[in-house]
Parts: structure tokens; C-alpha cells; sequence
């Protein structure tokens, strides 16, 4: 991640826009989790896979567990899609699609990315708070260890394609 935690304003004038001539939403995809606990990583494997597939005007960035250091992205951002591990009860694999205030509210399963990202929204210094999509994945293995479990890997290549349809229904 760059030291600069503001976008160079190159970047701003380089936003990519409609045929009406409107400006397309500036789109964060963000890869939640801690690698080194296999399957809560997945999120970062996400962002990982979707590296060389993402549309100009979107960034997919590798947050792990360092939502803090990532609030300038948010900041940037109009919409952000968090993808991270989710206890929702599901079979391990599951993909799971809510909004930023139903894993807030509890009203769902929630892993403790979602509600560190919950807070650090209070931390946004240019009263702009961007629409906030959770995708997760339902767990086989939270314990020490760099890969995903037989099921979270399998289930990524449909994570992945979500992610995609999601960012391309956004920048219509």
C-alpha cells in the first residue's frame, strides 16, 4: 500500500464515465481477513484472484485486518465491496451477500472484520460514507495455517464471479 494515503489528484480527474456523460461510481473491492488463519483469509485470496480483472475505476485492494490504514480507500470510494469470512451458519463455501448495517445490527452472522469495518467508519474525516456490501463466506477452518480449506477453494471461482457481477451491476 502506498505511504500517500490520499489519491493523487491525477487519479480523481481519471474516473471513467457513462456514454450520458455521467461519472461512474469509484468502486473499492476490499479483501478482509487474516491470512495466517487459513480460512479467514479468503478475502485476500479474493482480491488476489480478481488482481488483472478489475474494471478502471475500481480498486481491489488487500485491507487483511488493517481497516484503519485502509479509511483513506473508503474515503475515495462510492461504493465498497468487503469480502471476508462470515459465520452465518451455512454450510462451509456458502456465499453470503448483505449490507454493511445488517452485519452492524447482528441480525446475521458476522466475523470480527465486518465489525472493525463498522467501526472505522466513524473515523471518516470528509463526512462522505460510501455504500458498503459484505460478501462472505462461510468458513471450514479458522486455525494456523496459509490455505484456504478444501471447501473455501472451491467455492472460490463463485465468489470470485460474484464479485464481478456485482462490480459490473455498480458501474452501469
Amino acid at each position: 500500500m502506498p505511504s500517500d494515503r490520499r489519491l493523487p489528484e491525477t487519479a480523481a480527474r481519471r474516473v471513467s464515465t457513462t456514454r450520458g456523460g455521467r461519472r461512474r461510481p469509484r468502486v473499492l473491492v476490499a479483501g478482509l481477513g487474516n491470512l495466517l488463519l487459513k480460512d479467514d483469509g479468503v478475502g485476500v485470496h479474493a482480491v488476489r484472484a480478481l488482481q488483472h480483472g478489475v474494471p478502471r475505476g475500481v480498486r481491489a485492494i488487500e485491507i487483511g485486518t488493517a481497516v484503519l490504514d485502509a479509511l483513506h480507500l473508503v474515503e475515495w470510494a462510492d461504493r465498497v465491496l468487503a469480502i471476508d469470512a462470515m459465520q452465518a451458519g451455512g454450510d462451509p463455501g456458502t456465499i453470503y451477500r448483505y449490507g454493511v448495517e445488517d452485519v452492524a445490527d447482528r441480525t446475521i452472522g458476522a466475523s470480527l472484520h465486518e465489525v472493525d469495518l463498522v467501526a472505522a467508519l466513524r473515523f471518516l474525516t470528509n463526512g462522505h460514507r460510501p455504500e458498503i456490501t459484505v460478501l462472505g463466506v462461510e468458513p471450514e477452518t479458522i486455525a494456523a495455517g496459509l490455505e484456504l480449506s478444501p471447501s473455501v477453494q472451491a467455492a472460490l471461482p463463485r465468489l470470485v464471479a460474484a464479485v464481478q457481477e456485482i462490480v459490473a451491476s455498480w458501474r452501469v
